[in-house]
């Protein structure tokens, strides 16, 4: 893949994680609304940010990434960002504000950021698409922003008379409606009460992606170095990494996999860059025997072993000597190659 399609890519599926993000955060928008015209405004553009999603979507199929696991990786775990934000502003909505009304104006001003920012994303999304010659993602941004535009100048004519209703009701103490008869409170009760296992669903549905993706070579050094670089110190696989010395870290690597030695290298690279641990990472960073080994037990390696011809059974050998050393699957490697 070139590297203008590569950052067309990129812009594309971060605008269709956008408008995915979006549906929930409108959502919970909406169960505090009460019913009138911007209720039915609100509720027409989560049917319009649906349409945007699916367009997208079929914008990267077109551009021949539907099948791409490391994208399937990456949209599993922007999906869990994305669900897990929204499900837990829902619960925050509620008590924000002295009132109904003050929450309903602090939901418009924040969907005025968001159109703001959608808008900006669109019009990076057509400047970088006709910069590379994809008239048809260009289009496609065009579109999009012009429905973005109208929501946010839809949402700003509603300004006035919802800082009205706040003026009534939390000075004037005529209060025009309680936030219990929107629905919010039954809403957000059940978004508590399934907000965890929905993220905890969803974690596992990333996690079993990311297995899965790993099979394909490339893609465990990918996910590593995309993870390294926005990673704090305790995402990493070696505990209390930042007041470790170089001679400490470097005893713990032999142990991690490839995914963890990118990681820990992306992260070391933009923090201390320290010669000797960026060194002993790069001597342990290499191919592991098959795609996805990093991910077996040793039981597993073991049976595999059982039908690996003596090149197999070698890498085998000389991959797991320089990193895990598990004596059952060391014997097992060496009883392959004496039989071979």
């Amino acid at each position: 893949m070139s590297r203008s399609k590569q950052k067309l890519v990129q812009y594309v599926t971060e605008a269709h994680s956008m408008e995915l993000t979006l549906v929930r955060e409108l959502q919970s928008q909406i169960a505090m609304t009460p019913r009138g015209r911007y209720r039915s405004a609100l509720e027409a553009h989560v049917r319009q940010t649906r349409d945007h999603a699916k367009r997208l979507e079929g914008r990267l199929r077109d551009l021949g990434i539907g099948g791409n696991p490391l994208r399937a990786l990456t949209d599993a775990a922007q999906s869990l960002a994305g669900q897990t934000l929204a499900l837990a502003k829902t619960p925050l909505d509620l008590v924000r504000g002295s009132g109904g009304e003050e929450k309903v104006l602090k939901n418009a001003k924040d969907a005025c950021a968001a159109e703001a920012r959608e808008i900006a994303t669109y019009d990076a999304l057509e400047r970088l698409a006709r910069a590379v010659g994809d008239d048809d993602t260009a289009k496609l941004a065009v579109s999009i922003r012009g429905d973005e535009e109208k929501m946010l100048d839809r949402i700003r004519r509603e300004i006035p008379a919802l800082t009205d209703a706040v003026v009534r009701a939390d000075i004037k103490g005529e209060p025009a409606y309680d936030i219990e008869e929107t629905g919010a409170a039954d809403a957000v009760r059940d978004v508590a009460r399934t907000a965890k296992g929905a993220a905890r669903k969803t974690a596992a549905s990333a996690k079993r992606t990311s297995r899965q993706a790993r099979k394909v070579p490339g893609v465990a050094e990918a996910e590593g170095l995309a993870k390294g670089a926005l990673a704090s110190e305790k995402d990493l696989p070696i505990a209390n990494y930042d007041s470790l010395t170089a001679d400490e870290i470097v005893q713990r690597l032999p142990s991690l996999s490839q995914v963890d030695l990118a990681k820990v290298e992306a992260y070391e690279r933009k923090r201390q860059a320290r010669a000797t641990v960026l060194n002993r990472v790069s001597s342990l960073r290499g191919d592991e025997p098959w795609p996805g080994y990093d991910e077996m037990t040793a039981e597993e390696i073991v049976a595999r072993l059982r039908d690996a011809d003596e090149d197999l059974a070698r890498r085998v050998r000389e991959y797991e000597r320089g990193h895990k050393g598990r004596a059952s699957v060391l014997h097992a490697a060496e009883r392959e190659l004496a039989n071979a």
